[in-house]
């Protein structure tokens, strides 16, 4: 017991001897958000407050968007700010350079602050959908579908919306191919508003789907409802798809991507399924190797890519069942080439793949073509699909091509319209394409001009220089002059 006192005596002496330090008072940050600033479809102005017990040394941003990608991808930004203790941040995201997201897209950020003294301070995470508020948005959902519109009745919506849920009910059915996460469908009262909603987006759009982001937009008004039902199941099926087939090593073929979405939508209206058999007939059938890549501007040719396409779908199905077809996405979603994918699954090429094709359907045999087709540009992640205007015309085709555009002078000159039995494209050209190696009359006299030109400049020239130097010579003799009368 005396041990035990001595020891607490010892320890309350050497306590009281140490010399007393007070602690250091901790750096406080805060960090109030201030909201965004939306500049749809443009900017996105991101703003908020901070405070702190020392001087602030660095604000950043950082924001992403809630989609399917190869990694987690997070950008950062570094405001400009006034160095002190308070200070208000704000940072802008130009659209127009980045390239816009989807309306509808679901757009995250948070603040990280850190102080003079090291102390870092991150703020919660905040979310705000990327929409237009010009429109007064409604929403209703059943199932894994959100159907989003603005105008129109309250049973406009319904119908489409089960026509949506029918549509995804018979592609399970019948492919296997289901939602795997929520959809949002945001139906636009025309295709005008909803090409002012996209940035860069193709002048015919009438509907894009977005399968990383689980979005489609389609511009449909009620006089268009029966076109807007089929271009909303061809769209979910490009979404589901999409995220079936996901992969950062390889792209599905277009006549797959294609064929898959029209045999979604119910299959081929009546024109379209008349122009193949007569295609078939004609033998004027196009390879399946030249579908791979993207789909022609001509309205007949690309009525034809996307018959065929739905022709080749609908034949591996009846022919294999669904669940071959769905093990074939799987391959291209591990990043196989398409040959190596229909090889380890159906024990078929392309070339193959043709052949049994074309019996099928009673076509003439393939061509044995001596040289491989010449390569072609990947299909667009962005698949879309044309609008409807408002005459009809005789040619009719269920889309245009899945090709992202690029800036070039040319635009496409097919326009799609309504017609009796569904989508109607119109090709605009006036004039019919000249004969390889026939020139104008104007290209035959362009080099003459040009001649006639250069003549015309050249003595043009030699006569300014001629009066030049007359004129210099015409003064030196004046001065002459002048300076003979002064002696």
């Amino acid at each position: 017991m005396q041990c035990l006192w001595l020891k607490l005596w010892i320890i309350l002496l050497v306590g009281v001897s140490l010399p007393s330090h007070p602690l250091a008072a901790q750096s406080t940050l805060v960090i109030t958000d201030q909201g965004m600033v939306v500049d749809f479809p443009n900017t996105l102005t991101f703003q908020a407050q901070i405070e702190s017990s020392a001087p602030i040394a660095q604000v950043t941003l950082e924001y992403g968007v809630q989609r399917l990608t190869c990694g987690e991808v997070q950008a950062r930004a570094f405001p400009d700010f006034t160095p002190g203790t308070t200070t208000a941040v704000s940072w802008t995201w130009e659209m127009r350079q980045s390239g816009s997201e989807p309306p509808g897209a679901r757009i995250w950020y948070r603040w990280r602050v850190r102080d003079a003294d090291g102390n870092e301070q991150v703020s919660a995470d905040y979310e705000v959908v990327w929409l237009d508020q010009q429109h007064d948005w409604r929403s209703i959902s059943e199932g894994m579908l959100t159907l989003h519109w603005y105008d129109s009745s309250q049973s406009f919506a319904e119908e489409l919306l089960e026509s949506a849920v029918i549509a995804l009910e018979a592609l399970s059915v019948t492919t296997g191919v289901v939602p795997v996460s929520p959809v949002d469908l945001y139906i636009y009262a025309n295709t005008t508003d909803l090409r002012e909603a996209v940035l860069y987006a193709p002048g015919w759009t009438g509907g894009q789907a977005y399968p990383a982001y689980d979005i489609v937009l389609i511009g449909i008004s009620p006089q268009q409802i029966e076109w807007g039902k089929r271009t909303i199941a061809h769209e979910l099926t490009h979404v589901l798809v999409g995220h079936l087939t996901f992969s950062c090593l390889g792209s599905v073929p277009t006549w797959l991507d294609e064929g898959i979405a029209v045999y979604g939508e119910g299959g081929l209206d009546a024109p379209s399924a008349a122009r193949l058999e007569m295609a078939i007939a004609q033998d004027q059938l196009l390879s399946i190797r030249s579908l791979s890549g993207s789909f022609s501007e001509h309205p007949d040719k690309a009525d034809l890519s996307y018959s065929q396409s739905y022709s080749i779908v609908n034949f591996l199905i009846n022919a294999y069942g669904a669940q071959p077809l769905l093990d074939l996405f799987g391959t291209l979603r591990d990043g196989m080439t398409i040959e190596t994918g229909l090889q380890m699954v159906y024990g078929l090429n392309l070339d193959s793949l043709e052949d049994q094709w074309r019996e099928a359907v009673g076509a003439p045999a393939r061509a044995e073509a001596g040289t491989l087709p010449t390569a072609t540009t990947q299909p667009s992640p962005v698949p879309t699909y044309p609008p409807l205007l408002a005459l009809p015309v005789a040619t009719a085709v269920p889309a245009l091509t899945d090709e992202r555009p690029v800036a070039t002078p040319n635009v496409p000159t097919a326009t799609a319209v309504p017609g009796a039995a569904g989508v109607v494209l119109e090709d605009n050209a006036s004039d019919p394409p000249l004969p390889a190696g026939q020139s104008t009359p104007l290209d035959a006299l362009f080099p003459h001009i040009v001649a006639i030109g250069l003549i015309a400049c050249t003595v043009l020239l030699v006569f300014l220089l001629t009066a030049v130097l007359l004129l210099i010579y015409s003064r030196r003799q004046s001065r002459v002059g002048s300076d003979e009368v002064q002696r």
